[in-house]
């Protein structure tokens, strides 16, 4: 009677474990499904420039990204800050790189050779100047990157005079005017300055308040598209194509 009363209980216990088992299965079968139906929704929210990666990442990631964003402060603060004194050293004050540079060697070079000679007088250890050499290798990478945009920016500009895009054409000769204005108001290394000093607010500025920027950039790119397709419609609908299509259709 025993034995015959506990065949019941195993069975009702096989049968709970296996419920509890397509139970535990679900619900991870149901959270296996979440991260998709995130990324998906992610996917459907619109990004400044049609972007798909984290700002960080954007701007290439480790330490120059670290920088521009503010990761580590007190880095990124010195970086600006030297930034600073360099404009004001050769803009303010009118230095000259050449003159800047002939009196700090002048006055390393003095302080380093007066200290390793009077070290043997006091009887100190002199300084330890470190061996500085510049790996073969980085040199090499930053030529290899320098030569892929160079070489990308001029198949662009091939691609936009053989008059195949008329978006970036627009785009570029508006860009190159507005930068011959700004060239007006101010010098190189003026420019240069601004565009550091953009470099370190904008992106951690937007990356603050990337939502916000998006779902205005998201509108202003509605009505931009919106204004362009009357554009087209009433003026460059209106173009010629030229003799080459005439000729082909004859």
């Amino acid at each position: 009677m025993a034995e015959h009363a506990g065949e019941p209980e195993s069975l009702i216990e096989k049968i709970a474990d296996k419920i509890h088992g397509h139970d535990s299965s679900s619900s991870s079968d149901s959270d296996d499904d979440k991260p998709s139906k995130v990324e998906e929704v992610q996917a459907k929210i619109f990004r400044l420039f049609g972007r798909e990666k984290p700002i960080h990442k954007v701007l290439g990631g480790g330490k120059p990204a670290d920088v521009f964003l503010w990761r580590n402060k007190k880095l990124s603060a010195g970086v600006l800050g030297g930034a600073t004194i360099l404009w004001v050293l050769f803009e303010l004050l009118e230095y000259h790189l050449i003159t800047l540079v002939c009196h700090i060697l002048i006055l390393s070079l003095a302080l380093l050779f007066l200290w390793s000679n009077a070290s043997t007088l006091i009887n100190k250890s002199p300084p330890q100047i470190p061996e500085v050499r510049i790996p073969e290798k980085i040199v090499l990478e930053v030529a290899s990157v320098l030569r892929a945009e160079v070489n990308y920016a001029l198949a662009v500009l091939r691609n936009i005079a053989s008059g195949k895009e008329l978006k970036k054409f627009l785009g570029i000769i508006a860009g190159l005017w507005v930068l011959s204005v700004v060239g007006n108001w101010c010098n190189f290394l003026t420019l240069f300055y601004i565009a550091f000093v953009v470099l370190h607010t904008v992106p951690v500025l937007y990356e603050k308040y990337e939502d916000q920027v998006d779902a205005l950039s998201e509108r202003a790119t509605i009505e931009i598209k919106k204004q362009y397709v009357v554009f087209d419609s009433k003026v460059l609908s209106k173009i010629p194509k030229g003799p080459l299509k005439e000729k082909k259709k004859d």
